[in-house]
């Protein structure tokens, strides 16, 4: 849209609204007898309007209603009259002091921090600036007011009435938890045995062919890439990109419109609540949890040269982060511009009022917080006691669902795994790290004359990382439940490219492949890329399942990324958040090896669910709880490890026997990460002979299973994994 073609504001008359009918201390709308009350939060503003937006002859007409102020910086009033699917958005006047925080401009309408609903999504436009910007959407020197009317190209709300939730969380035991996530477009975009018109929606993810899938494989809670309405930044609408992960966040209680089915986006924002609702409700039904991923460290409005479309435009100084020696300036600890102040009482109000709407209203059973350290900072330090997680910790609500915390930022002090409350859990990146280096980085290495590192990490992270879990004032400390293992995520390589690429191949980003993590620990087996030679092809679809191995049948929580186990590729780029396409979307379309890598998946995965010795509940002491151990680390010659080993980086064939406390068989998990083949005597245990159930060599998991002697000596593949079970 050219940037001259919507008028100049028009100052019209704004009628008095009434006193509100409700407590003002409820933000938002909320639908009365006779008409609605709404409350807003705008601390330093001299005015504030809500507008009423109907749209008469195609044309967009508004009317006004001033608010009056309350208590607290809130400002309050009733209009009458009205009710639910009432477009409306806000106007607020106060101070044009860019030197002190503020840049107040009643010409930009503004979206309801609170609006359960879009009516009407943003489309980028100079009108969405508070000052005055060139052709390249810069601000001009003396930051003047920007005086036209972003009515046509804001957000616009919509009023939505209470509703009674249909369904509950599952609550499903962590033990059991196995998470899986995905994106609501690219999970079933191209799945072509479900209807055209549901492909990438949120009823497509709801399809029984997308259940039947999830529940074959094993999958007990999908964990969403952000569902909440978004705007894509500057930089890529005029590159004419979008921000297809949508971690950019325009509200906190409205989904994302674009993301349900064209019939439902043309019914209107209630059709698109029901389908986010009727989703939720299905998956529920097959007995599968939902999980969120939420940004709330910061929002799309960029940094302080960005454009007005809810929060700058109320109170800029109250919802984000100021330097207070140069007020004019944002402290920025997320790297998206700005950072939500958790210090202020409106911005603690809005999270936790939202995360309780997605839970009592929408039914969802937990959330996965997005660069979390933001969200526990008080000023420049992170607060593990932040009055955040206290309230998360004690709401009556919010206490019973699942909180999983990305434990990282990019501001001082930044990196936080293990270091958050109770009830929470944490993304543990040093899994990731730690297993990413022993089968593909370091064997990589090894096979060219270097070496690897000694296995005390590796041990530690397989044991559920108790160094950083089992810690605190409570005995067990947060619990072996809390380390969230994965191993890749939305963010970086997929597991298949991770041993197919030593380098980011992020060109189609447009950002001349800058952008991604250079950390990748991968290895491509000798070509990069796709290769036609059967040897490397069969060497990288082994190491795959010894990384899917290990992240499955390690302690603590699993976390698959969707499409890792079919052996999804988005062809080297490690960094697709703009890539709304082929790069990020599953291809369901599958060869013998990826059929084969999904049995192994639901193989692992069933087991872990049918023998509790794969998933303890509390941290292993190394005590004999009967005849054996809770865990020992044995050598291959079956003994224990002596103290010496643990620091040899030469010691990469190892055996881990986990006790079934006598209620469950016995597991023998057999760690060769040496390139070459090994031989192991299988430790004594019980007494009991050894089934084996799965080795990584395995293409299929079909394989028929030896039985071995206790003491019995048996060679194991290079590079792999295998799983013994006791005979009981």
């Amino acid at each position: 849209m050219d940037q001259t073609s919507l008028p100049a504001f028009e100052d019209l008359p704004a009628e008095p609204a009434q006193d509100p009918i409700i407590n003002p201390i409820r933000l938002g709308p909320s639908v009365v007898d006779g008409g609605v009350d709404f409350v807003v939060a705008a601390p330093h503003a001299t005015a504030v309007y809500v507008c009423l937006i109907d749209e008469v002859d195609g044309e967009l007409t508004e009317r006004r209603y001033a608010l009056s102020p309350q208590m607290y910086g809130l400002w309050a009033g009733h209009i009458s009259g009205i009710g639910p699917g009432q477009k409306y958005g806000l106007r607020a006047d106060g101070p044009w002091n860019p030197a002190s925080g503020h840049r107040y401009n009643v010409a930009k309408l503004l979206l309801d921090p609170y609006a359960r609903a879009i009516a009407q999504v943003p489309t980028f436009h100079s009108a969405l600036y508070p000052h005055e910007v060139d052709e390249n959407y810069a601000p001009i020197a003396g930051l003047e007011p920007n005086n036209q009317d972003s009515l046509e190209v804001a957000a616009i709300g919509v009023v939505v009435a209470d509703q009674p939730n249909n369904t509950q969380p599952l609550r499903i035991p962590w033990d059991q938890t196995v998470i899986y996530e995905a994106h609501v477009i690219g999970l079933t975009k191209l799945l072509t045995s479900i209807p055209e018109e549901l492909r990438g929606t949120y009823a497509g993810v709801a399809h029984p062919a997308t259940i039947a899938h999830l529940k074959n494989l094993g999958i007990t809670t999908i964990e969403l890439l952000p569902i909440h309405a978004k705007m894509s930044e500057p930089f890529l609408s005029m590159k004419d990109m979008e921000n297809y992960w949508g971690y950019n966040t325009l509200s906190f209680f409205a989904p994302e419109p674009s993301y349900a089915m064209a019939s439902n986006q043309a019914l209107g924002p209630q059709a698109v609540l029901d389908e986010v609702k009727g989703m939720i409700k299905l998956l529920h039904d097959a007995g599968i949890e939902v999980i969120l991923d939420v940004v709330y460290n910061h929002s799309c409005e960029g940094g302080v040269e960005g454009p007005s479309l809810s929060w700058r435009g109320l109170d800029s100084t109250i919802y984000y982060r100021h330097d207070s020696a140069h007020p004019s300036q944002f402290k920025d600890t997320t790297g998206c511009g700005n950072s939500f102040d958790f210090r202020r009482h409106v911005v603690l109000q809005m999270t936790l009022d939202s995360l309780r709407y997605w839970v009592a209203d929408m039914g969802v059973d937990g959330f996965r917080f997005d660069l979390a350290v933001t969200l526990g900072r008080e000023g420049d330090h992170f607060n593990h006691n932040h009055p955040l997680y206290m309230a998360m910790a004690t709401d009556p609500i919010l206490s019973t669902v699942k909180l999983i915390n990305e434990p990282w930022d990019m501001g001082y002090g930044g990196w936080r795994t293990g270091q958050f409350q109770i009830p929470t859990a944490d993304w543990n990146d040093r899994f990731r790290d730690t297993l990413r280096s022993f089968w593909v980085a370091e064997a990589g290495s090894i096979s060219h004359g270097g070496h690897g590192s000694d296995p005390r990490d590796l041990a530690t992270r397989m044991a559920g990382s108790a160094d950083m879990f089992g810690y605190g004032r409570i005995p067990g400390g947060r619990g072996v439940h809390s380390t969230i293992n994965f191993i890749t995520a939305h963010d970086g390589f997929t597991m298949a490219d991770l041993c197919s690429y030593n380098h980011k191949h992020n060109e189609a980003n447009c950002e001349d492949n800058r952008d991604g993590t250079d950390n990748n620990r991968s290895w491509n087996h000798g070509v990069e890329g796709p290769s036609d030679n059967p040897v490397v092809r069969a060497a990288r679809r082994k190491t795959v399942r010894n990384l899917m191995g290990s992240l499955i049948l390690a302690a603590g929580t699993p976390m698959l990324a969707a499409g890792d186990e079919i052996l999804k590729t988005q062809g080297g780029n490690n960094n697709a958040y703009c890539q709304n396409s082929m790069i990020s979307w599953i291809d369901w379309e599958l060869d013998d090896h990826q059929r084969n890598m999904l049995a192994t998946t639901a193989h692992l995965l069933r087991l872990r669910r049918e023998h509790s010795v794969l998933r303890p509940t509390k941290f292993y002491t190394g005590a004999d709880s009967d005849e054996v151990a809770d865990l020992e680390w044995l050598s291959a010659e079956g003994e224990r490890l002596d103290d010496f080993s643990w620091f040899d980086p030469s010691m990469r064939l190892l055996q881990m026997l986990r006790s079934g406390h006598g209620e469950d068989v016995d597991a023998l998990l057999v760690i060769n990460g040496l390139p070459r083949e090994g031989e192991i005597r299988l430790p004594w245990g019980r007494g009991n002979d050894y089934v084996k159930v799965w080795a990584s060599e395995w293409e299929n998991p079909n394989t028929p299973g030896e039985v071995f002697h206790p003491g019995e000596r048996t060679s194991v593949a290079p590079l792999s994994l295998t799983l013994y079970f006791t005979i009981r």
